[in-house]
């Protein structure tokens, strides 16, 4: 019973940072706030949702299958969505997308020969 309680608790937590991720995209001033915004707080969502289901496919449902799956769901996560956010990001410095306000480091302007 208490398991069942803290993966709950854990898919609560995460559905509420994936939560805050999306306003987060809404309210960003530019495209690089929001991407980060949507691969930070969406991949630490993730990971609560992702505890919890953990815990509750070993726990309650006792399925090593369903333990698995979501191991691989979980790391694929981990592993697409800073690397797809990176390529968004530079593809939106190529076509000359920039930020409202200057950038403190801008290490894309060198691959670019800016």
């Amino acid at each position: 019973m208490l398991i069942r309680i803290i993966a709950d608790l854990l898919i609560f937590i995460g559905a509420v940072f994936a939560t805050a991720g999306t306003i987060g995209v809404v309210k960003m001033p530019d495209p690089y706030s929001r991407m980060q915004a949507s691969t930070c707080i969406a991949t630490l969502g993730m990971l609560g949702v992702m505890l919890g289901a953990l815990l509750y496919a070993i726990f309650v449902m006792a399925s090593a299958s369903a333990a698995i799956k979501v191991c691989v769901i979980a790391m694929l996560i981990f592993v697409t969505n800073p690397v797809g956010a990176h390529a968004i990001v530079k593809g939106a410095y190529r076509h000359g997308i920039r930020p409202d306000k200057p950038m403190e480091v801008d290490d894309f302007r060198r691959d670019f020969d800016e």
